[in-house]
């Protein structure tokens, strides 16, 4: 059922009223075909672009939606119910624009920000290494300085939409230790970048998670974004807005697998009643529905403490932490109110419960955000 939302505008209420229309429209028609076919959704993201929907939070200056953070993530979390993988790939998007918007030079936003605000390209974002995961000061690809631009070598791994993206923000060492890391904007079909072969992941089938690999690869000067060594400053930046963005993906998964469990077991009988009338059944379903009220609570403070300009870091990664682990145990949940079917792909919650798993990983484990959330404590 939709979700009543308190929004701050009558445009915020018109947005959500689109988001649905479409999601109903052109997600949910093709969603189970695509992820059981592990195929990506062509053209799904020209049209989320087209309605404005890939460029919400982003000044109207440079073709953005100009809208607050708790209306854009009040959107995404709509496209979450109907389709995780998309919205993951949304959100990635968004985290992939942050570093020109923040930290690029007035030429670099006239150069390249319509076109990635528009819908009509986009970005990916490269930060993780094979080696580098969690501890990102660790990464190696690296970017050497060359008359008149740099020169790309090394390997980056689980790229949201790698190989498929036009644009790739990434992250590369241009000296020694956590200062010695630089931020570019690659084009996808640059000379001496290539794509290994999609991830055989649990979940999110539709749009792939690869490698990169850059051999050689030779960018211009003007690719870099913001200073030498700034890089890590940049990435951690767009981190705190990406882990909304992934909190709030989390909290439609945990809606759309709540909606599966209500609808089920107001549908099942057993002993001459609906099952949603045994209160030990009963209990569990008001559990899970506190639990996605939660999760929507935390995402959303988060965001208006972002759009107020206040400090949200510590914030972000609650948001996170208590959405992503709500989203795993709302799904596993919602399999077992609906037993035996719900563990077959009859139903959407199975699907549901591989990939919430993701969304407590990427973006930061929830043992980083735990440590996150520590340090902020002591401090």
């Amino acid at each position: 059922m939709p979700v009543d939302r308190l929004l701050p505008t009558e445009e915020a209420h018109d947005l959500i009223a689109l988001t649905r229309d479409i999601a109903d429209k052109v997600l949910d028609p093709i969603v189970d075909e695509h992820e059981k076919s592990e195929t990506y959704p062509e053209g799904v993201f020209a049209q989320l672009g087209e309605a404005g929907l890939l460029s919400l939070p982003q000044p109207e200056e440079w073709g953005g939606g100009g809208q607050p953070y708790e209306v854009y993530l009040q959107v995404l979390e709509e496209i979450a119910a109907r389709w995780a993988a998309v919205a993951v790939a949304v959100s990635v998007h968004s985290l992939s624009s942050h570093p020109l918007l923040a930290f690029g030079t007035e030429e670099q936003k006239q150069r390249w920000l319509p076109q990635m605000l528009s819908g009509t390209q986009i970005g990916a974002y490269s930060l993780s290494e094979p080696q580098a995961g969690s501890d990102a000061a660790a990464l190696r690809c690296a970017a050497t300085k060359t008359d008149g631009g740099y020169v790309l070598n090394g390997a980056k791994s689980w790229i949201t939409h790698g190989g498929r993206a036009d644009f790739y923000t990434l992250f590369a060492r241009t000296g020694e230790g956590s200062r010695g890391i630089s931020c570019f904007l690659v084009p996808g079909d640059q000379a001496g970048l290539s794509f290994g072969k999609p991830e055989e992941k649990m979940g999110l089938h539709a749009v792939p998670t690869t490698s990169a690999f850059y051999d050689n690869a030779r960018i211009d000067d003007d690719r870099l974004i913001g200073d030498e060594g700034q890089g890590l400053q940049i990435a951690f930046s767009a981190l705190d807005s990406g882990r909304l963005g992934i909190a709030a993906v989390a909290t439609g998964l945990a809606q759309a697998a709540l909606d599966e469990a209500v609808k089920y077991a107001n549908e099942r009988t057993t002993f001459g009643r609906k099952i949603i009338d045994h209160q030990g059944l009963g209990f569990l379903i008001a559990d899970m529905a506190a639990a996605v009220a939660g999760a929507r609570a935390t995402y959303l403070d988060a965001a208006r403490r972002r759009d107020l300009n206040q400090p949200y870091s510590q914030q972000a990664s609650v948001a996170k932490l208590v959405a992503t682990d709500a989203a795993m145990k709302v799904t596993t949940d919602a399999v077992q109110v609906l037993g035996g079917v719900g563990y077959t792909r009859d139903f959407r919650v199975e699907r549901y419960m591989r990939e919430a798993k993701i969304t407590q990983i990427f973006e930061g484990t929830n043992q980083i955000q735990r440590l996150v959330i520590a340090r902020g404590l002591t401090s």
